[in-house]
């Protein structure tokens, strides 16, 4: 390949703009963008390959955005890829949130400041492992929701949200000075392919809203032929070397000689609970690098890094039976979870400074990880004690799914638990339709789970009234496939003995942070020889020196989640194969540090510290 593949001249102006007051000689200079002419990408008059990875910035923390993208300049790639995830950005229909972790100008910016052009896709569906493929929960309260479709719920929607979203992407584009190159209509949409009006809307809505540079679309080879839309490039998204055919084939066959692009590599692939970790061998990993680039096309790495699923915002795959995502989204990619080297990136780097023709920036140095002291647990509030300090519980005569409760000025629950209460006076078989996973409590005995595969559970033998209480976890809605069915919590009536139960109190346990401003100190309790679960655990982790990284091992705990200092970690479980919990250092204090863990059923006596992650194989490189 030429030394000309990067276009370097552009980059380093990039750095000295003052981005507020770009003058119209440097607007004439960016007359034509990113076009697709024949076979090549041209950038204005010179020809461009796109050496592409992908970093989501809410799945980093903003502190370290820019030494993950420094590490990306330095692999030799040249263009940043990130989505948009809507249901993090709106969380209640017209109230938007592009704040701290959330703040997608700063990160483009960081972008272009490095010097890395930027493909944007913004959706509004970003399949992406996360919850609902990124498509806010609140959008299923309507009963007749057509998703991803020219459904007018729908739709009016999407306006919304572009609406507040493009004029903040219009501004970054390269014909404004900004770094945005390209930009995504949708996502995969030719897999789902339920509506032929579907697209074309999603391209005028963009267009309509100012979005002026190359338009790309992005299918896997299952849904490339019908994911092509007029005036659009098709991408085509692959892994095995076996696949590089479909390059020519089908890329020719959609679209004629066109240049042509794999805007999803997978350079590894994600993990899901009770599964094992997925390994992408490096070497495997170089030969089909360099194999797609032999054969004339561009590249993007999904992922560069993959970070983390913080929170509750992971998603899940419901084929034969429903799996939830694990908490870390390491995905075996170039750069750990927390951001390390490894052999991937050694290869590659070494591979894209042999044809770059310009000798790369070096490697930012490793941040540093510390395995602190173990912290034990002093003070305890088991779930029922907690129930008086919570928001009055929603009285309904039949149980109401998590996305239709009235909490959250009218926008229903999002994440996390809902507990449903109500009185039984006998015993027998307990029936219901439980999304995703419930624990089942006679008064505060807990008597087993009802999920996908047990929709049943014996009620033993009780005596005169008795508070029946389900425990409700929203595990991850699908993100791929079928995703109009995702509602969460228990879904329809509940029946003992065929007969359906009444009269419910229903809580909302989202845990977001004002959910624990509602515990004083006062209200715990020291924990006891045998606690009552589920039950929350408080501790404390000091820092004496710079907080570093560390990854946090429950030990001897079974399920649930952890906070620090207010932030949500994400979910452990000791089914694996994740073992460890990534706490950022960024988000540590010097001295004491709260840490709560939200225990379902057991609990073990420490929390543990670890330098180095457990995801079934570790990757680290020093």
């Amino acid at each position: 390949m030429p030394g000309s593949a990067f276009l370097v001249d552009t980059p380093s102006r990039l750095r000295r703009l003052d981005w507020s007051n770009l003058t119209r000689p440097w607007l004439r200079r960016r007359q034509l963008g990113l076009q697709a002419k024949d076979q090549n990408f041209m950038l204005e008059d010179s020809t461009f390959w796109i050496f592409g990875g992908s970093v989501h910035y809410f799945r980093v923390p903003k502190e370290y955005w820019r030494d993950r993208l420094l590490k990306m300049k330095a692999c030799g790639l040249n263009t940043l890829t990130t989505y948009v995830p809507w249901n993090l950005h709106e969380p209640e229909r017209g109230r938007f949130d592009f704040s701290g972790n959330l703040d997608l100008e700063a990160f483009v910016l960081t972008a272009a400041e490095i010097g890395l052009w930027v493909i944007l896709r913004p959706g509004p569906y970003i399949c992406s492992e996360i919850d609902l493929g990124g498509l806010p929960s609140w959008l299923l309260q309507d009963s007749g929701m057509r998703l991803r479709t020219t459904y007018k719920g729908f739709t009016n929607a999407v306006d919304l949200y572009f609406d507040h979203l493009m004029p903040r992407v219009v501004p970054l584009q390269y014909k404004h000075g900004g770094p945005i190159i390209a930009v995504q209509v949708e996502n995969e949409y030719g897999s789902y392919n339920k509506d032929p009006t579907y697209m074309p809307y999603i391209k005028k809505a963009l267009e309509d809203r100012g979005i002026e540079e190359l338009l790309l679309t992005s299918d896997n080879k299952d849904g490339l032929s019908n994911g092509a839309v007029d005036g659009v490039l098709a991408t085509i998204n692959l892994q095995s070397q076996h696949d590089l055919q479909l390059l020519s084939t089908f890329l020719f066959t959609v679209q004629g000689a066109r240049p042509k692009m794999v805007m999803e590599y997978w350079t590894g692939w994600f993990d899901s609970w009770g599964g094992t970790h997925n390994i992408l061998d490096s070497s495997e990993v170089l030969k089909t690098v360099s194999a797609i680039i032999d054969a004339g096309s561009s590249i993007n790495l999904y992922m560069f890094h993959g970070g983390t699923n913080f929170g509750f915002i992971n998603g899940a795959m419901h084929y034969y039976d429903y799996k939830s995502h694990v908490t870390s989204y390491d995905y075996d990619a170039v750069l750990t979870e927390a951001g390390d080297y490894t052999a991937k990136y050694l290869q590659l780097r070494d591979f894209f400074g042999s044809i770059s023709g310009t000798p790369l920036p070096p490697p930012p140095d490793p941040l540093p990880k510390t395995a602190y002291e173990s912290v034990t647990p002093a003070f305890y509030l088991s779930l029922w004690d907690a129930l008086k300090y919570m928001e009055a519980p929603i009285n309904s005569e039949q149980p109401v799914n998590m996305e239709n409760l009235p909490v959250n000025n009218g926008n229903g629950q999002s994440f996390g638990y809902t507990l449903y209460e109500t009185t039984i006076a006998s015993s027998g078989v307990l029936s219901a339709f439980v999304r995703d996973r419930g624990q089942v409590f006679v008064n505060t005995v807990s008597i087993g789970f009802l999920d996908y595969k047990r929709k049943e559970i014996n009620i033993p033998l009780i005596q005169g009234y008795t508070t029946l209480r389900i425990l409700v976890e929203n595990c991850g809605r699908v993100n791929y496939g079928e995703i109009d069915n995702q509602r969460k919590g228990l879904i329809g009536n509940i029946y003992l003995n065929d007969s359906p139960l009444s009269k419910f109190r229903i809580y909302s346990l989202d845990m977001k942070k004002t959910f624990f401003q509602r515990f004083s100190f006062d209200e715990w309790n020291k924990v006891p020889e045998a606690p009552t679960f589920p039950a929350f655990f408080l501790g404390a982790l000091s820092v004496a020196l710079s907080p570093s990284d560390t990854f946090m091992k429950l030990e001897g705990w079974e399920k649930g989640v952890v906070f620090i200092n207010g932030q949500n970690l994400g979910r452990y479980w000791n089914i694996g194969p994740q073992e460890t919990l990534y706490l950022p250092g960024t988000w540590l204090d010097q001295g004491i540090n709260q840490v709560i863990v939200f225990e379902e059923k057991m609990a073990g006596s420490v929390i543990q510290f670890t330098e180095t992650p457990h995801l079934g194989r570790s990757r680290y490189i020093n």
